[in-house]
């Protein structure tokens, strides 16, 4: 059962990081499972044995997330933009709770505590989140990745910033893609890379791999070393740190309607669709709520 929750909450995560505007980070943060995954991550080669079996259930189902939905997300922002934008809110939003929860205990543990600090941090993240998806990268300048050794070394260095933007709740590691312009290739790719797989077009598919290769080593390296930073964060510096993924995650959902809107288009937008959204939006965030409390269960008879 555990196995089979933590890979749904995977398939999440990895939905969320290939939407622009969408974090990854925030949504394990949302379904309880960011802290568990910045444990094991950072604890991986002291613990290999119980941080492979919490990764590995999480990893499948972000694989299957990027990989299965990499032709289904752009069809549904597509054709139902507004009601997609919902639903990714209210996951997202559905994991506010357990998060003030967590600062709440974050400021119970700290030694040092500074109410000031905690709102200043919220106040200046906020601000970051909402500036970020207004700026625009070449979105041009990725579309057509070659396989040559200047691409595989910038493709490289391009995972690195994209893990490590993925792994902090409330950025959007696909955004930052989309600014550096490099969004649009890393997709393309994939997509070219499946295609070629499902025809068995060896010559199309190794050539795509030598793109993706070097951007998911990065990735690898990326999400290795932020997560040992964000762990020794929470560690000296609970509330501080909840408080500034507070001030990034609260903000998200009118990034993700901006964004949407800006490569989509929300303008034939209608009443019933609107009130699909809504009712969409309602059962994401209960989604949500359901996930997050089942994770507190599952931990709490581990404990137990």
């Amino acid at each position: 059962m555990n196995f089979l929750v933590s890979l749904i909450k995977g398939v999440f995560v990895g939905i969320a990081n290939i939407i622009p505007g969408v974090s990854g980070g925030t949504m394990a943060v949302s379904f309880g499972i960011y802290d568990k995954m910045l444990s094991a991550i950072s604890n991986l080669f002291k613990d290999f044995k119980n941080s492979f079996r919490t990764l590995f259930p999480i990893a499948i189902g972000m694989v299957f997330g990027i990989v299965g939905f990499t032709f289904i997300i752009p069809w549904l922002l597509e054709n139902q933009p507004l009601i997609t934008s919902f639903a990714f809110s209210g996951l997202i939003l559905g994991g506010v709770p357990m998060i003030i929860k967590e600062l709440k205990s974050g400021w119970k543990r700290d030694e040092k505590k500074s109410l000031p600090v905690n709102v200043i941090l919220f106040i200046i993240l906020t601000t970051i989140a909402a500036i970020l998806p207004f700026i625009n990268g070449d979105k041009e300048s990725g579309s057509l990745l070659t396989a040559n050794p200047g691409t595989i070394v910038i493709m490289f260095f391009i995972g690195i910033i994209a893990a490590a933007t993925m792994v902090i709740p409330g950025v959007s590691g696909s955004l930052v893609l989309m600014i550096l312009g490099y969004y649009f290739g890393v997709i393309t790719a994939v997509k070219d890379c499946l295609t070629a797989l499902k025809d068995f077009d060896l010559a199309v598919f190794f050539d795509r791999c030598l793109v993706l290769a070097p951007f998911a080593i990065g990735c690898i390296i990326g999400i290795f070393f932020i997560s040992k930073l964000i762990k020794w964060l929470f560690e000296h510096y609970s509330s501080a740190t909840f408080s500034s993924i507070l001030g990034l995650i609260v903000v998200s959902p009118l990034a993700i309607f901006y964004k949407v809107n800006e490569e989509y288009g929300l303008a034939g937008t209608n009443i019933i669709q609107i009130i699909i959204g809504i009712i969409i939006f309602a059962l994401c965030t209960a989604l949500t709520l359901y996930m997050g409390n089942l994770e507190n269960t599952n931990e709490e008879e581990t404990t137990n």
